[in-house]
């Protein structure tokens, strides 16, 4: 291979990760401002189920159905509905603790999995707006007064809240979480204005029960709903006045096992969906779709290019050496962040290279899993 070639392929490298963490939230930011779609938001009042679905929750459902009660909304018409997806603890026991408070049980045999139980919630439930939530995530008593209004615009499918993660122990795993999400939540509420979100935050989102179909067990349903929505030709929208929190994980092997679950759902809903990355069909969507997921997921091919071309680079030229060298730093600060971090003596320094490192090894194992087939219909929270 000639010179010429190895700098085509490292500059080539390093437009396409420019563009993805750069030049996307530009182009999604100037999108947003140039031709933006308001949401025509009004005064209206539903019917709503909230629909919680957990698996073995035991030590979080009280505690989430006594938050829920505290929902601010005419009680004729808000109904709370647990899903149990089989549980064999005590959740179900604890949740029929709460039938004379108007909390419904739905105990779905089996361990079908968190998307499959959501389906055959939604088909019981009898909200015209159904907010999906988890077991974990505390709402305040207004947040109805946030989400709702914008279904008053019938383009309106979906409405997602705003995920605030929350840390009892300053791990790096949880100031990376916190960080990485600040990230999305920029490009969320870009993609709204813009055209449409392509995924909503699992723990807070509301979908009309109407533009509801149901999704196929493996799916990624925080993510897919978007597509499924869009599909209809309805949007999907963020509400940033919609907040909810939820504790990050505190430990990189937790994180790592949940963004391997997700990406690798995603994979799936996108090779499942890849009629929708056509431009020329889906629009600006397509663009929001592959800019978004495709590229970032192939990040950890870039980066692997990106390395072994600089090598060969790196002995011809003094700037390329300079390269290599910010390369290998980068990653030994992220791999001492995770030596520090198993050793109990986190540095704040090294949060951001161990998570950036981790998020991007995960996309490569759950494509490496999504290549194998291997399904992930069922789930188990990490708490």
């Amino acid at each position: 291979m000639t010179t010429g070639v190895e700098q085509l392929i490292f500059w080539t490298c390093v437009a396409l990760l420019a563009y993805v963490y750069a030049g996307y939230p530009l182009v999604v930011h100037l999108m947003s401002l140039v031709s933006p779609r308001s949401v025509k938001r009004g005064v209206i009042e539903p019917t709503v189920t909230v629909l919680i679905t957990a698996f073995n929750e035991e030590d979080a459902i009280a505690a989430k159905l006594e938050n829920t009660l505290q929902i601010d909304y005419p009680a004729s018409k808000l109904e709370i509905l647990v899903a149990s997806d089989g549980s064999t603890d005590r959740t179900d026991e604890i949740v029929n603790t709460f039938a004379p408070q108007g909390v419904k049980l739905l105990h779905v045999k089996g361990r079908v999995g968190k998307t499959a139980t959501q389906n055959a919630a939604v088909e019981a439930s009898t909200g015209e707006i159904i907010l999906f939530s988890d077991a974990t995530t505390s709402y305040p008593p207004d947040v109805f007064a946030s989400i709702l209004p914008n279904f008053a615009d019938q383009s309106v499918g979906c409405v997602a809240g705003r995920l605030e993660y929350v840390s009892e122990t300053e791990t790096n795993v949880g100031k990376g979480a916190r960080g990485y999400w600040n990230y999305e939540t920029f490009l969320k509420i870009a993609e709204s204005r813009a055209c449409s979100l392509i995924g909503a935050s699992g723990c807070l989102y509301a979908v009309r029960k109407s533009a509801y179909e149901p999704l196929y067990p493996e799916a990624c349903s925080d993510f897919l709903i978007c597509t499924s929505i869009y599909r209809k030709g309805l949007r999907s929208v963020f509400e940033p006045e919609a907040v909810c929190t939820e504790t990050t994980n505190h430990h990189a092997d937790d994180e790592m096992k949940m963004r391997v679950r997700v990406i690798a759902q995603t994979f799936t809903d996108l090779w499942r969906n890849r009629d929708m990355l056509n431009p020329l069909k889906s629009g600006f969507f397509a663009v929001e779709l592959i800019s978004h997921k495709v590229l970032r997921y192939a990040v950890p091919l870039i980066l692997l290019v990106l390395l072994l071309v600089s090598i060969p680079l790196a002995g011809r030229s003094v700037f390329f050496a300079f390269v290599l060298t910010l390369q290998a730093a980068f990653y030994l600060m992220a791999l001492a962040g995770w030596l520090l971090e198993r050793a109990g003596a986190p540095i704040s320094l090294l949060a951001m290279p161990l998570y950036f490192v981790l998020a991007n090894l995960a996309s490569a194992v759950a494509f490496y899993k999504f290549l194998r087939g291997e399904k992930y219909a069922r789930w188990e929270p990490i708490r």
